[in-house]
């Protein structure tokens, strides 16, 4: 059997640290296999050199593995600081001098654009999707001694019931528990929504496959009895899933009494006050809202498949629970107008109690709809490479004008954030008072109960 080495390279941190979980679930795989596996969290850890020379000389892994979370921080202010895959690049480099063995590259950034990414990171081998089969595959091509291709495709997605059990490291734990106050956990993979811009029906499929719920609250038991932990995000492309399957999830929660704060990231329809109150005797603290656009024409514009007045309505509901939520709006989307980002500035007004964090343009990636959108509207050519971040702003705005009038608009509104690192800025200022977790949930002010009956 081998030791493999495996280094997560994110070492962001807007909005919070957020633990390697992706990682994590890749030791489980390799341990499950039988093989020695080493974690290695550049972020808490570091990755100066002369520290990961040591730490490999004396683990003396057959193989390297990198974990690559995020190409960027999409982001369109951020130009090549918010780009990741120079640093990754360098970190491959390092490696090089440090051992001679294969290097192996994976993770949701690179299943976007395998072959440009395996190319500039100059790796041995590239996991292409989920590593549960493919990667004790690779392993055991490369102990037969066998020659492989660069870029290995994914095989068939697994079931829910497959998905690889993560394991924590202790030394990560105390850290991201320390810097955020929290935990991840994943319940389920795949998206069957359309949004033009999305990379997740590309990286999970294009429906939903859901984990056991009791399997599920087994593993949120033993973060709570090994590790201590108090609030987890659940990191599923969408939580509230059509069938509401999450809600089995929830009444597991509750049965088991966790006693834990949880959160996670919701579509913004098919939900609403009942639900809510379940969630929150289950734990649920704070919701973040897929809004996306801010109309009703921008919302068709990037296929989302709601309406204002649905988003409207789970921020009522929200507000009526007490419940903070935060919405992700991008403007300048496809179909934005003069006239649509002006609704969309009277629409942000009316969600009230809420946290707003704005965007400008969209980061077109290749598998996404929005490329080909991009095309025809002569945002960007056939063959404009894509590797480095392009943003789709509609030819139908003036971007300087939209983003300056989305500036004045949210100017001293505690609740309100553009451009993104203006909430970075906060988010440093809150941590310097002793707060952690998701702490945008902090500038949520309610009125009174009375006032939202």
């Amino acid at each position: 059997m081998s030791r493999i080495f495996i280094l997560s390279s994110n070492t962001a941190i807007d909005p919070y640290p957020v633990y390697p979980l992706g990682m994590a679930v890749v030791a489980g795989i390799l341990q499950t296999a039988g093989h020695q596996v080493m974690q290695h969290d550049c972020l808490a850890q570091g990755a100066e050199p002369q520290l990961l020379k040591e730490k490999i000389r004396r683990f003396s892994p057959h193989i390297l593995a990198l974990s690559l979370r995020n190409i960027d921080n999409v982001d369109s202010f951020s130009g090549d600081a918010g780009w990741f895959l120079h640093a990754a690049r360098a970190l491959v480099a390092s490696l090089r001098l440090i051992s001679p063995v294969p290097i192996v590259v994976g993770g949701p950034a690179l299943t976007i654009m395998p072959e440009a990414i395996a190319d500039y990171l100059q790796v041995d081998h590239a996991i292409v999707g989920e590593a549960e089969c493919t990667f004790p595959e690779l392993v055991a091509a490369l102990e037969r001694g066998e020659t492989l291709p660069r870029v290995i495709q994914r095989g068939l997605p697994v079931s829910g019931s497959e998905f690889g059990v993560p394991v924590y490291d202790p030394e990560l734990v105390s850290f991201y528990q320390q810097h955020s106050g929290m935990l991840n956990l994943q319940t389920k993979r795949g998206c069957p929504y359309r949004c033009s811009y999305c990379s997740y029906p590309h990286l999970e499929g294009g429906q939903f496959r859901v984990r056991d719920p009791l399997q599920v609250v087994d593993e949120l038991q033993r973060l709570k009895s090994d590790h201590g932990t108090n609030h987890v995000f659940f990191t599923d492309s969408v939580f509230n899933d059509p069938r509401g399957q999450y809600l089995q999830l929830v009444e597991e929660i509750l049965r088991a009494d966790l006693d834990l704060k949880w959160s996670a990231f919701f579509r913004p329809q098919g939900f609403g006050h009942q639900e809510l109150k379940l969630m929150k005797r289950a734990g649920l603290y704070a919701l973040e809202l897929g809004t996306d656009a801010a109309s009703d024409a921008t919302l068709a514009g990037i296929s989302k498949g709601l309406t204002f007045a649905e988003v409207l309505e789970i921020n009522d509901a929200c507000i009526k629970e007490r419940l903070p939520a935060a919405h992700f709006v991008m403007f300048g989307v496809p179909d934005e107008t003069e006239v649509t980002v002006s609704e969309g500035l009277e629409n942000m007004k009316a969600l009230r109690e809420s946290v707003v964090f704005a965007f400008s343009g969209i980061r077109i990636l290749p598998e996404a709809p929005l490329h080909r959108r991009a095309i025809s509207d002569g945002v960007i050519a056939a063959d404009t490479p894509l590797l480095k971040p392009v943003y789709y702003f509609s030819p139908q705005i003036d971007r300087q004008l939209m983003e300056d009038r989305i500036t004045v608009a949210f100017a001293k509104k505690r609740n309100r954030i553009f451009p993104p690192s203006e909430g970075l800025l906060r988010m440093t200022a809150m941590k310097g008072f002793g707060f952690v977790g998701l702490m945008w949930n902090h500038l949520v002010r309610f009125p009174p109960a009375a006032a939202v009956e």
